[in-house]
């Protein structure tokens, strides 16, 4: 009797034994389904809601900035309508457009120059100089910043590069291939306008322009042109350190 219940029970055991091994197996699987589907879920849950996010943002610039373009048009029929029979408020009124062209609160159409600059597509290892870097066969923020002061040296009251209307407070700077004007990414070609100054000596010899074709293979077109356009500034002036002088 005793042998046949040692039997029973070491068949009770192993019966008990498999059962908590396909529950282990069972248990497992589940585990690893529930934690595939999270990793696949959250990503995408994550994903949208940034692009929400974006989007209420977008959606509230875009208010912010519609209401911004009528309260201009409504303090430029103002403008207009109490300079119609003064002469004194009339010549103000110019001024006043002429220095917001300078500040970059209007668009401005004039004479004027279109340069566009590219990354040299054929620089290589093998055709570097010795010790050089690869690097400076590509457009930095540096050469955007020494071509804008050549434009302001030679006049120009309004600049742009790719419709980021250059202002006192226009930020350009790079991370890695990204390059930012006024916070907005920005890449090649770059295209920079400018209206208002006298550009023939742009092209000069030992020039930056000249320079970075010459030293770099620097893809650059200089075009001056007739009837140029500078898009005006889009975003809000923040003087942060500036105070009005009493």
């Amino acid at each position: 009797m005793k042998i046949k219940g040692n039997k029973k029970t070491i068949s009770i055991s192993i019966v008990i034994g498999i059962l908590c091994i396909l529950l282990t197996f069972g248990i497992t699987l589940q585990i690893r389904t529930v934690q595939n589907n999270i990793s696949i879920s959250n990503p995408n849950y994550a994903d949208n809601n940034l692009r929400d996010e974006v989007l209420k943002t977008k959606e509230k610039y875009d208010n912010a900035f519609a209401q911004l373009e009528k309260v201009n048009k409504e303090l430029e029929s103002y403008r207009s309508k109490a300079s119609e029979n003064d002469g004194t408020v009339a010549e103000k009124e110019e001024q006043l457009k002429n220095d917001n062209a300078i500040l970059g609160l209007n668009e401005v159409t004039g004479s004027g120059v279109v340069i566009t600059l590219r990354d040299n597509q054929n620089a290589s290892v093998s055709s570097m100089k010795a010790g050089d870097d690869i690097s400076n066969y590509l457009v930095h923020e540096i050469d955007l910043l020494k071509i804008i002061n050549e434009l302001k040296n030679a006049g120009a009251i309004a600049i742009s590069i790719n419709g980021q209307r250059i202002i006192p407070t226009t930020s350009i700077n790079c991370a890695g291939n990204i390059t930012r004007v006024n916070g907005e990414i920005v890449g090649t070609p770059f295209v920079i306008k400018a209206v208002g100054g006298s550009f023939e000596t742009l092209e000069r010899p030992g020039g930056y322009i000249d320079w970075l074709r010459d030293d770099y293979g620097i893809d650059i077109s200089v075009k001056i042109q007739n009837n140029v356009t500078v898009e005006k500034y889009n975003g809000v002036i923040n003087y942060k350190y500036a105070q009005e002088a009493k």
